[in-house]
């Protein structure tokens, strides 16, 4: 099999993995490197659903030793396989990026063989592309499931950012749809993971100083600069093709974020490839679930939200008619209205209508004057959603006739309704449309 067909075969079973994210690298080009990971992210585009496209973003492989029942790849489904080497997934890199096709590199995989196998394969690639291409541009890479530390260990001193995908919510779940994994195998390189992004960050200086036993700080010299992981590793969760309710899986995201100090959760809305008793059977992907699960989560992120506050075991799943924000208010209307001249930062967070930039531009304006409905529009603040829920100079907007949960639910669910009709379904950017862009060596 040529290396065109491996590429077609290869990048199409990628498009199911959402854990990547092109964001969070720092690593500088150096004399004589090919790339640089600027902080603020690569050059990227993003498609409609905010998925990253700008990476070459394809597996290893696709032959697997697992069977999990949600997955295209699994052993007993009947797909054209492939494998690439480690030379060719960095030739591919090399040869996509100086054509400027891409960036950057997410290499995910099936489990071939073992997961150790696996893993050695995916560091010989990334090794070859930083130390013999001396590319020093983005890129991200899978940890499989149950692969030794000594290989985490080295694959996280190449890769800028890695992923451990939970995939399915609880352990029944996986027990039920993923037969061949374990819990254990999937929370163990995270911790691991975790706890050696912190040491590395420690031994580096990142902190200056660490609290003894004694609870005097102990001062560190700065070794050689050798990042692990440092844009932090994400993880996968498949909506949909399990039981577990919003609640339950916004609340493993919380402690995700507190426990392992994940950078980002992704959420991908399952969609009916297989044919399995113990799967669902959905006409289309629930979109507007995976949406909603994304507002909750910058919600958790930084917007200072618990998961108990946003939903509970009465009321496990989201509102489909308000993002989970406006939902909230409209539960919690006591606490509204907020005279803009006079909350704290975050207090104006939790006003709909309301982000992290706007509320900085409010505390910073409010300074100079007190401020007016035509001031925040020019601050960045919706309005159209924010002018229920607000005061400015202790007066409501002029068209504000009531202020009762029941008249604001029905101005904001119109406006909810012409959003949620935006919503497309996802379609990942092919390499192989209307021109072959699959590069050579003789290219100009």
């Amino acid at each position: 099999m040529d290396i065109e067909e491996k590429l077609k075969i290869l990048a199409d079973s990628a498009k199911y993995d959402a854990s990547c994210s092109s964001s969070g690298g720092s690593r500088k080009n150096t004399n004589n490197g090919i790339g640089n990971s600027h902080a603020s992210g690569i050059c990227h585009s993003w498609s409609a659903d905010g998925r990253c496209i700008s990476l070459l973003k394809i597996l290893f492989t696709n032959a697997c030793i697992y069977d999990c029942k949600y997955c295209i790849n699994r052993r007993s489904n009947s797909v054209k396989r492939a494998t690439f080497t480690p030379r060719e997934v960095a030739d591919l890199t090399i040869e996509f990026y100086k054509r400027n096709y891409i960036e950057g590199l997410f290499l995910s995989s099936a489990v071939i063989k073992s997961p150790d196998y696996t893993m050695e394969l995916i560091y010989q690639a990334i090794y070859i592309l930083r130390n013999e291409y001396h590319f020093n541009g983005y890129i991200h890479t899978k940890t499989i499931p149950g692969c030794s530390k000594e290989l985490i260990d080295k694959v996280g001193m190449l890769a800028d950012r890695v992923s451990v995908n939970i995939e399915l919510p609880s352990s029944d779940s996986l027990k039920l749809l993923a037969p061949d994994k374990t819990k254990t195998d999937i929370v163990k390189p995270m911790s691991y993971i975790s706890n050696n992004i912190n040491s590395n960050k420690l031994l580096l200086g990142d902190n200056k100083k660490q609290w003894n036993m004694s609870g005097l700080p102990t001062l560190y010299n700065k070794p050689k600069k050798e990042k692990f992981v440092p844009a932090g590793q994400t993880t996968q969760l498949i909506v949909g093709a399990s039981p577990e309710n919003d609640f339950q899986i916004l609340k493993l995201t919380e402690n995700l974020y507190t426990k392992f100090r994940l950078k980002r959760v992704y959420y991908s809305a399952y969609i009916s490839i297989n044919k399995d008793e113990n799967l669902p059977t959905l006409d289309k992907p629930p979109l507007l679930r995976e949406n909603r699960l994304y507002q909750a989560d910058w919600l958790l992120r930084f917007y200072g939200f618990k998961a108990d506050e946003l939903l509970n075991e009465k009321s496990p799943n989201f509102n489909t008619k308000f993002d989970p924000k406006c939902d909230w208010a409209l539960r919690d209307i006591s606490k509204f209205p907020v005279e803009i001249n006079k909350a704290d930062y975050y207090t104006l967070l939790r006003v709909p209508g309301i982000g992290v930039i706007s509320a900085k531009r409010i505390i910073r304006a409010r300074r100079e004057a007190c401020l007016s409905f035509e001031h925040l529009k020019k601050l960045g603040v919706v309005l159209k959603r924010a002018i229920y829920f607000i005061t400015c100079k202790g007066k409501y907007y002029d068209n504000i006739k009531y202020f009762n949960s029941s008249f604001i639910g029905e101005n904001l669910s119109y406006l909810e309704n012409k959003s949620i009709k935006n919503l497309k379904s996802y379609k990942q950017l092919s390499l192989f449309e209307e021109n072959n862009l699959l590069p050579t060596k003789g290219d100009s």
